[in-house]
């Protein structure tokens, strides 16, 4: 098998080969993407995505890559950095999906409650969250250019956001009705931060729901089931063009 994605998952050939060349480069290009300028930003997601609806959630859109590889490369080059991590909020993950989906067709969980979506991504979870009749939805990524990307798409959508780039797992919960998670269970050490500040978001008294179809590093035997979807993805990102996935409760 190839060296994988951050994900865990096996990358293409020509990904496996393009990385190898990025680790030989010794200087970096010209950065024209600044991701704290909210107007650079918001170029970048304009020039690389295309609004887009996730297979499962087709009442939602996102803007979205069609392709991991050139916007990854285009990430680097703009920022004038080798080896930045993948752009996750530049796609619809599988667990996200089942997530957004299963909060739709649920809505009575989320509805007149303060939520918080635990790195957002493309702000899928947080979207439907709102859309479902949350009174406030905070969605929380430690990447600068995904809180662009989720402002982007929850303008979008016609529904409101806040966003935040504090690390939360670096402190307690703060006060919220229900805790979201989609796809954090792909590193040891993520998986592990993730799972103490949601234990202790729980003894608050803080519904946890947990969208993943069993990444690396789950812990499954701490989660009940509550609902279980075939999620259409790309083989490009993952090792199957159906992936199972379920949405767990803490």
């Amino acid at each position: 098998m190839g060296r994988g994605l951050p994900h865990g998952r096996p990358c293409k050939a020509e990904a496996c080969e393009q990385e190898a060349r990025k680790a030989d480069m010794s200087h970096a290009m010209p950065a024209a993407l600044d991701p704290h300028d909210e107007a650079s930003a918001r170029r970048f997601i304009a020039a690389n995505t295309r609004p887009l609806t996730p297979p499962l959630v087709p009442e939602i859109r996102l803007y979205l890559a069609e392709e991991s590889l050139p916007i990854w490369q285009k990430t680097e080059e703009e920022l004038g950095e080798m080896n930045v991590p993948p752009p996750y909020w530049a796609f619809a993950w599988a667990g996200g999906q089942a997530l957004a989906r299963y909060l739709l067709d649920n809505p009575a969980l989320v509805m007149d409650k303060p939520v918080v979506d635990l790195g957002t991504g493309s702000g899928l979870a947080a979207i439907a969250a709102k859309r479902a009749g949350a009174a406030t939805v905070l969605a929380a990524d430690i990447d600068a250019l995904a809180l662009v990307a989720v402002r982007v798409n929850a303008a979008l959508n016609g529904v409101s956001i806040e966003t935040t780039r504090d690390d939360l797992l670096a402190a307690l919960p703060g006060p919220a009705a229900v805790v979201l998670v989609g796809d954090l269970f792909y590193e040891r050490e993520l998986a592990e931060r993730v799972t103490a500040y949601i234990t202790r978001a729980a003894v608050q008294g803080a519904r946890v729901l947990i969208g993943d179809p069993q990444r690396s590093y789950f812990p499954r035997d701490r989660f009940g089931l509550a609902a279980a979807y075939q999620v259409p993805v790309t083989r490009e990102l993952e090792d199957a063009e159906i992936k199972r996935t379920s949405v767990w409760q803490l």
